[in-house]
């Protein structure tokens, strides 16, 4: 048995960094409810305030908005005047934390700390037992998803993703056949229906919950040019149905998307276009290394987008199958020309046209 001799400088920056993880998930944590709350959106409007103030502002309740900022002070997300007691958000993290930038509010994003938290002990099970966690064990996934795809992709889809097809925004103010599989809360469905009323669009998702707000939008909205669906991607049997056929990261989770992605060969005119926007990333993990995120999307794959999957007996892609993988698939649906495009503000995603 041999003893391996430490580098001491190297344990030390690794308990470092260790410190800086739990710092950071904690973090995490505090931001997802400072979003929620709506806390950061409170703090960029008002000058230096006390705990009491900014809590007054926000209507919320003073003690806890206080312990609160005292994790946002000492994660320096906040700054603090200890002569005055007053707390200050500064307008270059106001840039990046609140509702008003946009596509730029990354606090969105730590809400899927506390969402995967809570189906830990169910992930830990399929550790040792494998299978997955179903869809119904993610009480607000509906909600955050929607929250982050109106950002990335809701928010740039009349300037930069449909112009990604040259020709398609004329057709579709002439009047074309759209799908949207797996359309989720209909964010986008519902807002291209709104501005192509000669159009016909039709969605359909896996989730009753998803599919019932995608109906109450539409109903606000007064469309009648567009009709939402409970169905399961691995079940739709339609020929040369559509023009223009779309999935907003919706592939990679499916149970069955070889079969989905068929099913969309086929739904598809000869003539159409399918639009499919996924994950940028390499199918090999040693492809990712740089990748900025790649840590949290491995994380959200093993417990949301991996799991959910394999909870139906399904292949379980997750959502870094990498662009290799996912050629090889649209391959091997019939589908003969793939082109990959990227947006120059949206790092996360690849976005695939797609022709027979």
């Amino acid at each position: 048995m041999t003893t391996q001799t430490l580098d001491p400088a190297k344990t030390e920056a690794f308990a470092d960094r260790m410190l800086t993880i739990l710092n950071s998930g904690a973090l995490a944590l505090m931001t997802s409810i400072g979003h929620r709350t709506e806390l950061f959106d409170t703090l960029a409007e008002l000058p230096p305030s006390t705990s009491q103030q900014i809590a007054d502002a926000a209507g919320l309740n003073e003690r806890y908005v206080r312990e609160w900022l005292g994790a946002m002070v000492t994660g320096r997300v906040v700054e603090y005047d200890p002569i005055a007691q007053t707390y200050t958000l500064p307008p270059e993290h106001a840039a990046l934390l609140t509702r008003a930038v946009a596509s730029d509010n990354i606090a969105v994003f730590a809400q899927y700390i506390p969402l995967l938290g809570a189906v830990e002990e169910q992930i830990v099970d399929c550790f040792y037992k494998g299978g997955g966690v179903p869809y119904s064990e993610y009480k607000r996934f509906h909600a955050v998803m929607a929250e982050d795809s109106g950002q990335s992709v809701v928010s740039a889809l009349f300037d930069h993703v449909l112009p990604l097809i040259p020709g398609l925004t004329e057709a579709l103010q002439q009047g074309i056949d759209v799908l949207d599989v797996g359309c989720g809360s209909g964010r986008a469905l519902n807002k291209m229906a709104e501005a192509f009323p000669n159009s016909r669009f039709t969605g359909y998702d896996f989730s009753g919950e998803a599919v019932a707000n995608a109906n109450a939008d539409a109903q606000l909205r007064k469309l009648s040019n567009i009709q939402f669906q409970v169905k399961d991607a691995a079940t739709i049997e339609e020929g040369d149905r559509y023009d223009f056929i779309t999935t907003f990261d919706a592939v990679h989770d499916q149970a069955k998307p070889d079969v989905v992605l068929r099913n969309i060969h086929n739904a598809l005119r000869p003539d159409g276009v399918y639009l499919m926007q996924d994950i940028h990333a390499t199918t090999d993990v040693g492809g990712n290394l740089d990748h900025p995120i790649g840590s949290l999307l491995y994380t959200v794959s093993c417990m949301h987008c991996m799991t959910v999957s394999l909870a139906y007996g399904g292949m379980g892609l997750g959502a870094m199958w990498g662009k290799e993988r996912a050629l090889e698939l649209l391959a091997n649906a019939g589908f003969q020309q793939v082109e990959i495009k990227q947006l120059s503000h949206d790092f996360q995603n690849d976005y695939y046209i797609i022709r027979k």
